[in-house]
């Protein structure tokens, strides 16, 4: 297979580009490497673009493989013949591929290898050759044997019938329709196990619909009732439609005792042996397609939240909310170091939340706590209530932000948080990393497995390995983007920059620790198993603010500071305004030399000079900062102060395939449904709303007892 002709037309990119990425590819570059220092080469593909074409590329080679290992099979057999060959090259996908080698795979005893083992397969072939005037029953006669076990000529019949269902099953071709007709006109149906039984499926006890048009999150709902015995689903299709199709394929209308005999074969090949297979695997291309479709809602709601703007600079106090155990609290300064903690009970006895009102308004005027970052778990109501009430009574502006502490309690037990926060209770430890994320989502998030961050829908029905490859993904993405500090990037956050593995990031912390901070970009060349590949793929992803070269602390790479050098010198920068890193109007004065003409002149191409540009208009420049801020507050509301078409601002929690989910300063999140989100049609919330945004909200309709709130936006 010619691959870049294939994937160029598949991704409808240039050939040439093609070629060079999968060149890049298969010389060990990472992803975020080619997107970002090899523009030229792929014509500026972003890197999830790329990472699908890896993805793809990844497939067309499997596919190959398997196809030359069915080859080899069936040549082994000496059954390959020029039409089989040709079938096989053919070939567009894996199902297709199977359905040729399908004849040939070795079966387990059947109904039709036992016909065959008692001679009946001559009288099979006879009947679908459907000759003028034959008559099979007569012919049947023939095959009556007492030592093969054929007790008369209608045990022949049903023999032969049973050698034709196979053969009819078998036939790629007839599946190949077969597939496309269950796709085009099958339904998805699901009933209740047990009616009287009630539970969240309940929407589902009676439920059908076209399986072209059912959405992911209604299959994967569905997968899960039947997983857990509330529901009963399957495919449903007219037989009358596949028959007919199949029938058509080999009646020659030539001879209608054979005919009928055929009419009969097909019904049984298609009730017995087609439709079953075809169901279990068009049930699993709709759950594959809408785990994939999760998969990729759940890709996008990550990246906002990781990408949320960090809170810089700022003392933060983080509250793990809790009843039985009290709330574990942590103050952390503007670089993440834990300063204090303790144990309150804002949910006990009138004198224990006396007392933790005295402990926390302690804590806040003697680190001077700016924001109080509260977890969103069990308690989260009384907490936020609790600290809004406090921090009343502190004369200085405080406020607080709930944020979401999935995946707190599995740092807190891991590994990493025992080495960063040794002589920290596990349970502090979560109050720890509810303070950090407020500080700097990314770098504290990083340090959790992704799936366990759950910002997702059905992300437990999930293939998990493929799930945590394209978690993986998008961390890798959002670590790249935003660059990591050298001298103080946790060994978490340095394993997901480009061409780092964990034996070089403990190598990295290591010369860290021995040499003191680096002064260079140029100096990780001195740590160990750092060689020049792992150099070019990871030097541009880490910043050294402490440099004395200032692009040592941008995204310019270190091969390009030759070419970022001599362009400061054709714009006439003075080699104090180099040093100083003031290059504010180097955008104007870039356009008034022509920026064609310079990149000719640098010898570099149009994407890497205005790359280089752009770092250079802002030096250590976060791309997190133009993302639209968090949403603080200093009062908090409850469910029952709500009333239909109260106006509110609210931040966006989790976008999933029917709406999204809004925290509007109540314990409970409100949803937007996805027809309420804005005046035109889309196909899907994302489109709209982005986890972290900002918007604005009106109330629909309240209801306490369930705790649902209906929101709408169209206003």
């Amino acid at each position: 297979m010619n691959y870049s002709e294939v994937l160029s037309q598949q991704f409808n990119i240039k050939e040439e580009y093609a070629r060079n990425i999968i060149a890049l590819l298969d010389d060990g570059n990472t992803i975020p490497f080619i997107a970002r220092y090899r523009k030229e080469l792929h014509g500026s593909m972003d890197d999830q673009l790329i990472r699908e074409f890896s993805e793809r590329l990844e497939y067309l080679r499997g596919l190959d493989k398997r196809r030359e290992e069915i080859r080899a099979l069936i040549e082994g057999q000496e059954k390959l013949t020029d039409e089989v060959s040709a079938a096989l090259d053919n070939a567009q996908t894996l199902s297709e591929l199977e359905d040729i080698y399908r004849p040939f795979r070795p079966k387990r005893k059947t109904r039709a290898s036992v016909a065959k083992e008692k001679g009946l397969e001559p009288l099979a072939l006879a009947v679908l050759r459907q000759e003028k005037g034959f008559d099979p029953y007569k012919l049947a006669e023939g095959f009556v044997s007492e030592e093969k076990g054929v007790a008369d000529a209608g045990e022949a019949i049903q023999g032969a019938m049973d050698i034709i269902a196979e053969q009819i099953s078998d036939n790629a071709e007839i599946r190949k329709r077969l597939r496309t007709a269950v796709r085009q006109n099958g339904s998805l149906r699901s009933v209740a196990a047990d009616p009287e039984q009630d539970s969240v499926y309940s929407l589902y006890y009676d439920f059908s619909e076209p399986v072209k048009k059912t959405a992911g999150h209604r299959i994967l709902a569905i997968n899960r009732g039947e997983k857990e015995g509330f529901l009963k689903a399957g495919i449903e299709l007219d037989s009358a439609v596949p028959v007919g199709i199949v029938t058509r394929l080999l009646d020659r209308n030539t001879n209608p005792l054979c005919s009928d005999l055929i009419a009969e074969c097909v019904r049984d090949a298609y009730s017995r042996l087609i439709f079953p297979s075809l169901e279990r695997e068009i049930r699993g291309e709709l759950t594959d397609a809408a785990a994939e479709s999760a998969m990729k809602v759940f890709s996008v709601n990550l990246k906002q939240l990781l990408m949320q703007p960090p809170v810089k600079g700022k003392t933060v106090l983080g509250l793990d909310p809790g009843y039985r155990t009290g709330c574990k609290t942590a103050v952390v300064d503007g670089t993440g170091k834990v300063l204090d903690t303790a144990v309150i009970y804002p949910t006990h006895s009138q004198q224990k939340i006396e007392q933790s009102r005295q402990k926390l308004i302690q804590l806040i005027n003697k680190y001077h706590v700016e924001i109080i970052s509260i977890g969103n778990g069990t308690a989260s109501k009384e907490t936020e209530m609790f600290a809004a009430d406090v921090i009343k009574e502190i004369k200085r502006p405080v406020y607080y932000m709930v944020v979401s502490e999935a995946g707190a309690s599995v740092y807190s037990a891991s590994k990493l948080a025992a080495a960063e926060l040794p002589e920290l209770d596990l349970t502090l430890r979560s109050a720890v990393s509810i303070a950090r994320r407020l500080q700097d989502p990314l770098a504290e998030l990083v340090k959790i497995e992704p799936k366990a961050i759950g910002v997702g829908q059905y992300q437990h029905d999930m293939p998990q390995k493929r799930l945590a490859e394209t978690l993986d993904g998008v961390v890798e993405d959002c670590v790249n983007s935003v660059g990591a500090d050298l001298n103080t990037a946790s060994p978490a956050l340095l394993l997901r920059v480009s061409g780092l593995n964990s034996a070089v990031c403990k190598n990295i912390v290591a010369y860290r620790e021995e040499n003191g901070a680096f002064s260079s970009r140029a100096e990780l060349k001195k740590v160990p198993k750092l060689g020049p590949k792992a150099f070019e793929q990871c030097a541009g992803f880490l910043r050294v603010p402490e440099s004395s070269n200032p692009l040592d602390n941008t995204a310019v790479h270190p091969e390009s500071y030759k070419s970022a050098k001599k362009l400061l010198k054709l714009l006439d920068y003075s080699d104090k305004e180099i040093k100083a890193a003031r290059f504010g109007d180097i955008s104007s004065r870039v356009k008034a030399k022509g920026t064609k003409n310079l990149a000719q002149v640098l010898g570099i191409g149009l994407p890497t000079l205005d790359d280089i540009v752009k770092e250079l208009s802002k030096p250590g420049r976060d791309p997190r900062d133009e993302m639209p801020a968090p949403l603080l507050r200093s009062d908090v509301l409850d469910i029952n102060d709500l009333r239909e078409g109260m106006e509110l601002k609210g931040t966006v929690r989790n976008v999933i395939d029917f709406g999204a989910f809004i925290d509007i300063g109540v314990h409970q999140d409100g949803l937007v449904h996805i027809s309420q989100i804005c005046n035109k049609f889309i196909k899907h919330p994302s489109e709209v709303l982005k986890v972290g945004d900002v918007v604005n909200v009106k109330i629909l309709s309240v209801d306490s007892k369930k705790g649902r709130i209906s929101l709408t936006m169209r206003f």
